[in-house]
């Protein structure tokens, strides 16, 4: 019995032994096959987002991260310049950058553009599985009908209706896209910003087809040989319509031009001040402002190492005039005025990409020396372009100084939806008459400043604007008291 028990057991090792053999058999074939496929590794798309609220299109500046560097979710991953400024995006997941298909320096790269590949850590980014044609963003087939039909299961959870989240509102409202029309893919059926941007891309590619199904359509043009050839005029007696553009590299000749690259920011500050000047009715009013006491004062305060410009008074004077008259603190809401709670000034600052006016919030509240260091702040990340968006968006009036600058005075255009601008120029040294502590008429010099009130008269009426301006001359000619409101 222990013979045939023995037997019994070889039996079993044996037949292990030949399920191990055609096992590694198995597994070395399918290596095989696998090494033949060259299956890429799985990786986690990066698409270019939406950093501000008119933005559309984008340049990526300079990637903060190289091929095969380790990233974690709040890392810089890349700069990026938008329509208001260079803003740092951040990397949202953890893992390896394996593959960035957008290279720096690129310009206009649509919203949702794919521009890295991230793959899991531990795994070789070398080998990710690159799309062969990636699209501007990826629609998945169950979305294909998201415009015609929506799912009434998933985008409308019980009672609750629609569930939209803040960044995704406004993607659908900026490209006027219906929320009803998007499936929802988010945690109990909220609508994310990639389910918003899906459906824009869907929406653009049709919109593109359409125009070229139209274009080939077209009829060709019919030439009527019967009809006489024009002469030319002879050479010198006209100008070209269109000059010439001129080539690099050869030598200019008479009615040449160069076209030069507009910047994002250039094309939506002349977009703005295009619908300003065409839709708003501008109202200006001026006056002169006595700045004795400011300089008084200043000089006092560089004395005790407090360095303030006159600027931050402007500043102060103008954000405790809104206080006290808070009906100028309105902004135009496309059918008509909102009553605005915080008083927050918009600063014009100049950059080499242009003007961008960042935003010094709540600044009836804050002292003179607090207004002088968030505006220093806020002028060198302007020009720096490291504003975030909070720190330009919004805003209830707006400040434009161009003293500096040797200019007496000037008009400028309002900032919608604000309803006023306040445009300050350079002072001037004048001779007036004073009477002395004894009452006695005697010649002084006066140092004036003239500031020029551009307001909605929509928002602000004539009287109201020059009430206003009265207002503000009277705070800033009194530094002091208006420093303690």
């Amino acid at each position: 019995m222990a013979a045939s028990l023995r037997l019994g057991c070889q039996g079993i090792v044996r037949s292990l032994v030949a399920a191990a053999a055609v096992r590694g058999q198995v597994d070395g074939l399918r290596l095989l096959h696998t090494a033949g496929r060259r299956w890429g590794v799985p990786s986690a798309e990066v698409f270019m987002p939406a950093l501000s609220p008119t933005m559309e299109e984008g340049n990526i500046v300079k990637w903060l991260k190289k091929e095969g560097e380790m990233v974690n979710a709040g890392d810089a991953l890349c700069d990026i310049e938008t329509d208001k400024a260079v803003v740092t995006m951040e990397s949202s997941d953890d893992g390896i950058l394996a593959k960035i298909m957008v290279q720096e320096g690129s310009r206009n790269v649509r919203l949702g553009s794919l521009i890295a590949l991230l793959v899991d850590e531990g795994q070789d980014w070398t080998q990710v599985e690159i799309p062969s044609s990636p699209p501007p963003i990826t629609v998945p087939a169950a979305a294909a009908s998201v415009t015609t039909t929506p799912q009434k299961a998933s985008a409308q959870p019980g009672k609750l209706g629609l569930r939209i989240s803040p960044a995704a509102r406004h993607i659908l409202n900026t490209h006027g896209v219906d929320p009803k029309a998007v499936l929802p893919s988010g945690p109990r059926g909220i609508i994310t910003k990639e389910d918003a941007l899906r459906v824009v891309a869907q929406k653009t590619e049709t919109g593109e087809k359409v125009l070229q199904t139209a274009a080939t359509t077209l009829p060709e043009p019919v030439t009527l040989s019967a009809s006489p050839q024009p002469v030319p005029p002879p050479p010198g007696s006209q100008r070209p319509s269109v000059p010439p553009i001129s080539i690099p590299g050869k030598p200019l000749t008479p009615g040449t031009f160069s076209e030069i690259p507009t910047s994002n920011i250039r094309k939506v500050i002349a977009k703005r001040l295009t619908e300003s000047k065409s839709t708003i009715p501008h109202a200006y009013a001026t006056a002169d402002c006595d700045l004795g006491a400011v300089l008084k004062l200043r000089k006092d305060l560089a004395k005790d190492n407090i360095k303030v410009s006159v600027n931050d008074f402007i500043i102060k004077a103008t954000a405790v005039t809104l206080k006290q008259m808070p009906d100028v603190n309105v902004t135009w809401n496309g059918e008509g005025p909102s009553q605005l709670q915080s008083i927050d000034i918009s600063i014009a600052v100049a950059t080499d990409r242009g003007l961008i006016t960042p935003i010094i919030k709540e600044a009836s509240s804050k002292g003179i020396q607090e207004i002088a260091d968030t505006a220093k702040v806020l002028a060198q990340k302007a020009r720096n372009g490291k504003l975030l968006p909070e720190e330009y968006q919004g805003g209830s009036f707006s400040i434009s100084n161009l003293g500096m600058f040797g200019v007496t005075g000037f008009s400028a255009v309002i900032n919608p939806p604000q309803s006023c601008i306040l445009a300050v120029g350079r002072s001037r040294t004048e001779l007036a008459v004073a009477a002395d502590e004894d009452g006695n008429p005697q010649v002084c010099q006066k140092q004036l400043l003239n500031v020029t009130l551009s307001s909605d008269g929509r928002l602000v009426n004539d009287e109201l604007a020059s009430m206003f301006l009265d207002r503000f001359r009277t705070n800033l000619e009194n530094p002091v008291h208006c420093a303690l409101v």
